[in-house]
């Protein structure tokens, strides 16, 4: 007798709808340092021929003003959303003049903190939103954290897939409360296994010295006699460590993803009650507000996770109010490096394994998670970060350790059923992807973060990530970019500054209200899932 799983994919490969019903949808934000022919930051304002970055749809910043942000639109296409991905790296880089990308996800050589430039989006009040909101970020993490780079990967499925879902399972739910409930499954079970994403495609094993100034007993050890560079032997991901986007203070956090209520109320308390250790901050500092508020989090962005659940928002309304309200539309995937030997930092194989391995998340059982099971995870994901090219490197399961070799195996084994199925109703390429992420188990010599590691090796992370940024740039332009999609960009571009010039002209009230207003929407009861019905 088939399995559950076997029988689901079985049943989804005979619906004659099958094609649209697994049409994932995808979007793409992609950061990328902006940094000047010495490969130190750029310390120049964001170039005003890409327009906005407040309004501009698919260019934007990050923390820093140097920190460019690429987005994808929503695309059930493949090719689609890398060409879209090309297309903004082929315009940027005419922009660019001499500077150029930093093509890795640990930054380039830094200075001084205070010489990170928080970005800036303009005078009006949800421009000063923003950029003070980055403001209290460097007060609480320091701006050299602010600087570390990656891809966020936006995952849904079609509309038209929950009904049937429903009606396979039998499940009687409100649909958006199905959706809402297979969605967290999909977290906890991508907490369960994230650890493989780290190992396959981790590609940040090391970082320049200067990254390290002012940070005691970070661990790490130099790979060359001038210590000009830094690194763990084994490491995947340093990005997902204790040196990048993971908060000791956030530790106190215990989020679960076993109803959304739970989740909301749990962020929606750390942004509301004052946190000691942040009540020192001053509040405006020449002039400027240094952080929206003395609470854990000033909004809900700042709990960093390797996944979140997410929900389109409406202007000026708190994605968490959207979020508890509405159900969760998508998930976002945190936690994948830029591959420096990539033009645009991902190819088509990892985004169709990508898609393989959040449908296995969402169809494999997923029970509720524990705090004893969230403790070994956690352990898991940590041992993969720092160590997971360690030859026999094992991880805890519930009853066993296992190596990670062979029950990354086991998954992939599992894989082939959801790839098979792939191939034959969306598009071929999912089977040969699996088999591509297979042979890095086989051989850790084939994952990004080994490649990185034998790069610097032979010289110094800064060389090898300067060479490759120059090298890259050298090749988007020696490539044309048609005239009609230099247009559209310029064009989107002059909108995105009207529409910033329209928001500041609408302004009436002054910032100090705003802010109120803005975070009193974490207060009201409306907020509160229980209130929803």
């Amino acid at each position: 007798m088939k399995n559950r799983i076997a029988a689901l994919l079985d049943a989804l490969a005979q619906d004659p709808k099958a094609r649209k019903l697994l049409r994932f949808q995808r979007g793409i934000e992609k950061e990328a340092l902006r940094i000047d022919p010495n490969g130190l930051l750029a310390q120049t304002a964001h170039p005003k021929t890409l327009g906005s970055p407040l309004t501009h749809a698919s260019i934007t910043t990050d923390y820093s003003e140097a920190l460019l942000e690429f987005i994808t639109p929503v695309s059930d296409s493949t090719e689609q959303t890398l060409q879209q991905l090309h297309d903004i790296h082929r315009y940027v880089y005419d922009q660019l003049g001499d500077e150029l990308l930093w093509t890795a996800s640990m930054p380039c050589a830094l200075t001084a903190d205070s010489d990170i430039p928080v970005a800036q989006y303009g005078s009006s009040n949800s421009a000063r939103l923003k950029t003070v909101y980055r403001y209290g970020l460097g007060h609480r993490y320091g701006r050299r954290m602010q600087t570390i780079a990656g891809i966020h990967y936006n995952f849904s499925l079609p509309e038209s897939f929950w009904p049937w879902l429903q009606s396979y399972t039998h499940n009687t739910q409100d649909v958006n409360d199905f959706r809402t409930e297979c969605y967290l499954g999909l977290i906890r079970n991508f907490q369960r296994w994230s650890w493989l994403l780290v190992y396959l495609f981790g590609a940040s094993p090391a970082v320049c010295s200067t990254f390290l100034k002012g940070r005691k007993n970070h661990g790490l050890e130099p790979t060359d006699a001038e210590h000009n560079s830094y690194h763990l032997p084994y490491a995947t991901s340093l990005r997902m460590g204790g040196l990048g986007y993971n908060s000791d203070t956030q530790k106190s956090l215990q989020v679960c993803y076993n109803q959304l209520d739970t989740y909301v109320d749990t962020l929606r308390a750390a942004i509301v009650e004052p946190h000691p250790a942040y009540s020192d901050i001053p509040k405006i500092l020449d002039g400027e507000y240094q952080q929206l508020s003395d609470c854990l989090l000033q909004i809900e962005n700042e709990f960093y996770s390797p996944i979140r659940p997410k929900r389109v928002s409406r202007s000026g309304e708190p994605s968490l109010h959207a979020l508890a309200l509405g159900g969760i539309e998508y998930i976002e995937v945190r936690c994948i490096d830029l591959n420096p030997f990539l033009p645009t930092g991902i190819d088509a194989p990892q985004i169709r394994f990508l898609d393989l391995f959040l449908l296995y998340c969402l169809l494999k059982d997923s029970p509720q998670c524990t705090f004893e099971e969230q403790t070994r995870l956690a352990d898991n994901f940590s041992r993969v970060v720092t160590r997971g090219r360690e030859p026999g490197l094992e991880l805890n399961t519930p009853s066993e350790r296992i190596s990670l070799k062979d029950w990354g195996l086991n998954i992939m084994t599992e894989l082939e059923d959801f790839a098979a199925t792939l191939d034959s109703l969306i598009e071929p390429g999912y089977s040969e992807a699996l088999e591509i992420q297979r042979q890095k188990l086989l051989d850790h010599e084939l994952t990004p973060s080994a490649q990185v590691s034998q790069r610097v090796q032979q010289g110094s992370f800064f060389n090898a990530a300067f060479n490759q940024a120059r090298n890259i740039k050298t090749e988007f332009l020696a490539q044309p970019l048609e005239e009609s999609i230099r247009q559209k960009f310029e064009a989107e571009a002059a909108q995105s500054l009207r529409e910033q010039a329209a928001i500041e002209a609408a302004d009436e009230i002054s910032f100090e209200e705003f802010l109120q207003r803005f975070l009193d929407q974490y207060r009201l009861e409306s907020l509160h899932p229980k209130q929803r019905d």
